[in-house]
């Protein structure tokens, strides 16, 4: 099956567009005529040309959420607001997919129907919260709630981010410094000691040997170490046993499994939360909480959870045997379960956690910074001396 995108006008002369799966463009244009459309154009959806992902971030779904909530809350229809947000948003493939789905709700659909043709940009639990919304007749508030999650998951997501891009920016530069060093200074080094001949010490030929390494084989260290992390993630995206151990080695890090496992508290509990807030059942919010977890080892606690549940168990119990959670997050679930307000308890721990992720980022950089200065200089100051040993006991024989 193949996917195509259509054109045409209906009967009263509206312009409508949208995309169908079908065996070939004749079947798809079949298809299409069954709709009464007039004028119809059928292309292939390939015919774009490549793009990378759908080429819409998480801030502008998040700002479009806060348009569409404000014009929702001022009383406008709802093809009016999506027809008014396709027009001024700047991203033009959101501005699409906003189109499709004022055109499939003109054809009948509901709003989480639509949105759910789009998962890549729309995520399961919008869609979810979304359906709750207009079941309940609170879309309004709804649409607050997403952009407000949103809005903290991205804050959230920025912090995880910046300490992880931190360390490894600096790994780089310090690694290059050292091959710079290896392979540009110390060959000049060598080269004058082999002019005056006479026997080097231990820790000048070891250098020498170690920066003659280098330079001979740098082209072929390079494409191992690419080759390495390409594999690495490779690994990870094909292989669900590999991935599970990869996320679980995450949790037990001494610097980063502090960070991973507070942000992973913090997203679960909000993202749980919310959709609890908004009317979406227990066991449903779960299996989106689940998917939306971002790490493999708490989905499968979660999963577990969402079985004890049906079983008749509460929630705290199974989630505090999945060892991911800290003690004070299960006293406060188990406590928000027995007073009923578990959602307003979760959305609680959520900013806590908002806060915890935001201290150990500061921890983080403020301890690899003297950490890698430290190895940094200590790397650099033993090939230094280890250069200057030479000229040390030149100066001690001629005296």
């Amino acid at each position: 099956m193949a996917r195509f995108s259509y054109k045409g006008k209906s009967v009263n002369g509206k312009n409508v567009e949208g995309e169908v799966e079908a065996e070939s463009r004749e079947a798809a244009l079949t298809l299409v005529k069954k709709k009464r459309l007039k004028d119809v154009v059928v292309r292939s959806s390939s015919s774009k040309g490549f793009q990378f992902g759908t080429g819409i971030g998480l801030k502008d779904i998040s700002r479009f959420t806060r348009q569409f909530s404000a014009m929702n809350q001022a009383g406008l229809p709802l093809i009016q607001c999506l027809d008014i947000l396709a027009e001024q948003t700047e991203n033009k493939n959101l501005s699409v997919r906003i189109r499709k789905i004022s055109n499939d709700i003109q054809g009948g659909g509901t709003l989480a129907e639509s949105m759910e043709k789009h998962k890549p940009v729309f995520t399961e639990l919008y869609c979810q919260m979304v359906r709750a919304g207009e079941a309940g007749g609170i879309l309004d508030t709804i649409l607050l709630r997403l952009a407000a999650y949103q809005e903290a998951a991205e804050a959230l997501r920025r912090k995880v981010k910046g300490a992880l891009t931190y360390p490894v920016m600096v790994a780089v530069v310090a690694s290059g410094a050292v091959v710079a060093l290896m392979t540009l200074v110390v060959p000049v080094f060598a080269n004058m000691f082999k002019d005056m001949g006479g026997t080097l010490p231990a820790p000048t030929r070891m250098v020498m040997d170690i920066s003659d390494f280098l330079k001979h084989n740098f082209l072929y260290l390079l494409f191992g170490v690419i080759g390495s992390v390409v594999g690495l993630f490779q690994a990870i995206d094909k292989s669900p046993k590999f991935k599970f151990f990869w996320d679980g080695l995450m949790l037990k890090l001494p610097l980063f499994g502090d960070l991973q496992r507070k942000s992973a508290v913090a997203r679960f509990c909000r993202t749980l939360g919310t959709l609890l807030s908004s009317g979406v059942p227990i066991l449903d919010a779960l299996t989106v909480t689940a998917k939306t977890s971002g790490n493999v080892v708490l989905e499968a606690g979660i999963y577990k959870t969402v079985e004890a549940i049906s079983g008749g168990q509460s929630i705290a119990d199974p989630l505090k045997a999945t060892g991911v959670f800290p003690p004070m997050v299960i006293q406060m679930i188990a406590v928000g379960e027995r007073t009923g307000g578990l959602s307003d308890m979760l959305i609680r721990v959520s900013d806590f956690y908002d806060t915890e992720v935001e201290a150990a980022v500061d921890a983080l950089t403020s301890m690899l910074e003297p950490l890698v200065i430290v190895v940094l200089g200590g790397v650099i100051g033993a090939v230094l001396i280890a250069m200057y040993l030479p000229m040390f006991e030149m100066a001690g024989s001629i005296k």
